[in-house]
């Protein structure tokens, strides 16, 4: 449906019917008006937005595509983008700050409200991929010390602005975090009732500077609409909400499939696969191409080492692909389960030892099963000699390529490196030149073959 409202929308504005185009997108849903806007001209964006009520603008211009987004910007005067600014949510516009130049950012800060100029700084100065750069600044917090008459008139006092109203944080003289309550246990509550006598007091928080995987394995282990963000000193700076969390925990998950696929994890979340230059698409690739090309040297460098043996049983070449690829193939399944245990939390690198048995365990038994199935076409296609020769190369190139698979994510996670960079190629390359060496030195010392 959006695909076919976009292309409308494009003709209309085309055909210079401007208002036709408003009232085709101005009841759809904010997300969908973002990706109508995304795929028109700028400078027809850009007018259809300003058609908009200025609330409007500002929850539209969060779902725009970041490009788009920093486009339209540059296209509004000083009175617009401050208008603009003052009314999008505290992450959302921080966001925004830090992608502007720094002659932007300066005329941004010097129209805006001293209050506001301070917390889009506060937002904007956290190190990307903490949890501070995904917090915001809009919640409730109250004093301990009210009473839920109190505090049912604060609330509605304060509700406009916050992102979520449902959890309420209390806080005492100094900001510090003593407690809180839900919306419907106040509501709930005797009126002249105490907070401080009421509230929950084992709260799970986070700090500012911890990465965002912590915060979304929280917020998802315990089913929180939001998270309380303190400094070391247990002030209460902001909180993390469920769906910032799941933002980061996609472009998490984007960057772990790109780190698994040997392609670089800096492809930027505002383009698209299909709008990306191929300059792009050829930056992120051919770095790990080149390293891999480079890494299956070693195994040239080994089929090279072997010469006399091959030529003395060309039978053995058959088989060659299939029993490294076995050990790629093993190693790649092992360091997915790994890499994924590891961002989940189910294992964590102390378990690396009791990971270790248990691995070859199951390697032992999925060498056995794959070496009965290939020892038969060994046998005929050479013999008993090689069917020995191959059915005990793919036991032990499994069992390796399975215990490089898993132990190399672990590895990565001692180092303080992403596990993820554990990836297929990579894994695959590294079983190829071992399982070269395993393959012809088994073959070397079991068939009646020169030393070589």
């Amino acid at each position: 449906m959006i695909i076919e409202l976009t292309q409308l929308t494009h003709k209309l504005v085309a055909q210079n019917k401007w208002g036709q185009a408003f009232d085709l997108i101005k009841t759809l849903p904010y997300p969908d008006v973002g990706n109508v806007l995304d795929k028109l001209p700028s400078d027809a964006a850009y007018k259809l937005l300003m058609t908009f009520g200025q609330e409007q603008r500002s929850h539209i211009f969060a779902y725009l595509n970041p490009v788009k987004a920093s486009e339209l910007f540059h296209l509004m005067d000083g009175d617009q983008t401050i208008a603009l600014i003052e009314g999008m949510d505290h992450d959302v516009r921080a966001d925004l700050f830090n992608r502007l130049t720094e002659e932007d950012r300066n005329t941004l800060l010097a129209g805006l409200k001293p209050a506001e100029r301070e917390d889009i700084r506060s937002l904007a100065s956290y190190a990307e991929k903490t949890v501070g750069a995904i917090m915001t600044s809009a919640y409730i917090a109250l004093e301990d010390d009210l009473t839920v008459e109190q505090a049912l008139l604060r609330i509605r006092e304060k509700a406009a602005d916050a992102e979520i109203i449902y959890q309420i944080y209390l806080i005492d003289k100094q900001r510090r975090l003593k407690g809180t309550l839900s919306l419907r246990q106040l509501l709930m509550a005797e009126p002249s009732a105490v907070l401080r006598d009421i509230m929950v007091t084992d709260v799970v928080s986070i700090t500012t500077d911890e990465p965002q995987s912590q915060a979304i394995k929280l917020i998802a282990h315990y089913d929180f609409l939001a998270l309380p963000v303190l400094d070391g000193e247990q002030h209460l700076l902001g909180i993390v909400t469920h769906d910032d969390v799941l933002d980061a925990s996609q472009e998490e998950s984007t960057e772990d499939q790109m780190l698994l696929g040997s392609v670089r994890a800096d492809y930027p979340n505002s383009t698209s696969l299909k709008d990306a230059s191929i300059w792009l698409l050829y930056r992120m690739r051919v770095f790990w191409l080149v390293i891999l090309v480079f890494g299956n040297i070693f195994s040239g460098a080994g089929i090279a080492h072997f010469e006399d043996l091959i030529e003395s049983m060309v039978t053995l070449v058959f088989f060659l692909p299939l029993l490294i690829d076995s050990g790629g193939n093993a190693g790649s399944q092992s360091s997915t389960l790994m890499v994924r245990a590891l961002a989940t939390g189910e294992v964590r690198a102390r378990d690396w030892t009791f990971m270790l048995g248990k691995e070859l365990s199951v390697s032992l038994l999925l060498g056995l099963s794959m070496a009965a199935g290939v020892s038969l076409i060994g046998f005929w296609r050479g013999g008993a000699e090689v069917a020995l020769v191959v059915s005990l190369t793919m036991v032990v190139i499994v069992m390796v390529g399975s215990l490089i698979g898993m132990l190399l994510p672990f590895i990565l996670t001692r180092l303080k490196l992403d596990p993820a960079s554990a990836s297929a190629p990579l894994i695959t390359s590294i079983c190829d030149g071992v399982g070269v060496l395993i393959y012809f030195n088994i073959a070397n010392l079991l068939l009646d073959m020169p030393s070589i």
